[in-house]
């Protein structure tokens, strides 16, 4: 299913049935592109452990808005590197340089 591999944007809902937790995070992490993933569970532990193991830049869990201009934006593997927004963001469009200067007079 073109769907769950490629990033669609708009208002699109792909239902995927799975059996366990682990099938559903493989077949979340197959696709080529990470830019987002949201699910819903009332099970903290679980919302935590999935999240953490989503190859994804942004997660969002139990909500469909993962971005804010106080949180970094970006995706992983075909969906970019790197951070927009808030101070991360900053950081990716800073190249930082030492000068040293020893002046004898």
């Amino acid at each position: 299913m073109k769907l769950s591999s490629e990033e669609t944007f708009g208002p699109v809902a792909g239902l995927i049935p799975f059996e366990t937790e682990a099938e559903a995070i493989k077949i979340a992490n197959r696709a080529d592109v990470g830019l987002a993933a949201y699910f819903f569970s009332m099970d903290i532990k679980r919302c935590w452990r999935v999240a953490e193991k989503l190859e994804v830049g942004m997660v969002g869990v139990n909500t469909g808005l993962v971005s804010d201009p106080s949180t970094p934006f970006g995706g992983v593997k075909q969906s970019g590197f790197g951070r927009e927004g808030s101070k991360y963001g900053l950081d990716e469009y800073t190249i930082l340089k030492t000068i040293t200067f020893a002046i004898q007079g």
